[in-house]
């Protein structure tokens, strides 16, 4: 196959739209690759040690090669991106990707495992590089109404075995001892029109903790409704703070917090349902995946657009199988 069919194929005029359409569709590693490069490099292949533009391809090989000489002048559409270093091919890779970003309640590892065949391991590792795809870091704040939250995810009392359940009761917080908690802002009008989340896992839900999310995240100024929690008391200096009582009412005209309490139960019916435990280790990368989901539940392209939305930002990522397991000092 020559360089520039490669770069001709039409890959949008036939984008699928389901999931079997996905499955047919990149089942070819040509046109895999084809959808890579227009998605990675829109304005022409340039070499990502040194950014010169390239010309030369290698069909047998899939490789492209630099035209300035320098170490590692050859490189696949893999390299600085979560496929990096991986085995399996593209035709693999982009129905899991198809698959994550899609499915309402996430997907296990060992159903993946089963639906690619490869082993679970694999797969576990594959879900962990797709979910780092989906963070979405940004410094822009929120404005006009916010929704300020927070939650725990761990094991339920009553599946416990009856020691470890009275030594959770003994705990100074009771039933939250042994849990993580995880900490949510809603900008009910976001950019696109549609209430958007951003959640993270925070040390405690202390005042600390709880104040400095809700300033880095949320201008000065805006509407900020929360519960009761104590913890967010004095915010009130910097946001038009407003708090409802949930031990007498849930909604009180426009203050609420029922758009984080939807996500919530979003999230929790997929860590219950679809992973059933999760270390709190990995915790947060289970909180991207479904904020991600969240947040582009109303992609105007439907299940192709939030596939093509990971893809996009899996350019520049990479984690490897030693930092994800924790053998190396960071996560």
């Amino acid at each position: 196959m020559a360089f520039g069919y490669l770069l001709g194929m039409d890959t949008k005029a036939r984008s699928p739209k389901t999931l079997v359409e996905a499955i047919r569709y990149y089942a070819d590693l040509d046109r895999c690759l084809a959808v890579m490069v227009e998605t990675r490099w829109p304005n022409g292949i340039t070499c990502p040690t040194c950014g010169a533009a390239v010309t030369r391809y290698t069909a047998t090989r899939r490789l492209f090669e630099c035209s300035v000489k320098h170490p590692r002048r050859q490189f696949s559409v893999k390299v600085g991106t979560i496929f990096e270093d991986s085995a399996l091919g593209l035709d693999k890779w982009l129905p899991a990707v198809w698959m994550l970003a899609n499915d309402k309640n996430g997907i296990s590892s060992h159903e993946l495992g089963r639906a690619l065949g490869v082993t679970q391991k694999t797969a576990w590792f594959m879900l962990h590089r797709i979910r780092l795809a989906m963070q979405a870091g940004t410094i822009d704040k929120m404005q006009g109404e916010v929704e300020a939250d927070e939650t725990f995810i761990g094991g339920a009392a009553r599946f416990m075995h009856k020691d470890k359940k009275a030594a959770r009761a003994r705990g100074r917080l009771g039933g939250m001892v042994g849990k993580t908690a995880v900490m949510g802002l809603l900008d009910r009008h976001g950019p696109d029109g549609h209430s958007r989340v951003r959640a993270t896992v925070v040390a405690s839900t202390k005042r600390g903790p709880l104040q400095s999310e809700v300033r880095a995240n949320v201008e000065r100024g805006a509407s900020l409704y929360t519960d009761a929690h104590p913890s967010y008391d004095g915010l009130g200096i910097d946001y038009a703070h407003k708090v409802v009582d949930h031990a007498e009412e849930y909604v009180r005209g426009r203050v609420h917090t029922n758009g984080l309490e939807n996500f919530w139960s979003l999230l929790k019916r997929a860590i219950k349902g679809t992973y059933v435990a999760v270390e709190p280790f990995h915790l947060h990368r289970y909180v991207d995946e479904q904020a991600f989901r969240y947040n582009t539940r109303k992609n105007a392209q439907g299940d192709s657009g939030r596939f093509l939305t990971t893809l996009g930002r899996a350019v520049g990522r990479r984690i490897t199988y030693r930092k994800l397991t924790g053998k190396l000092a960071t996560a």
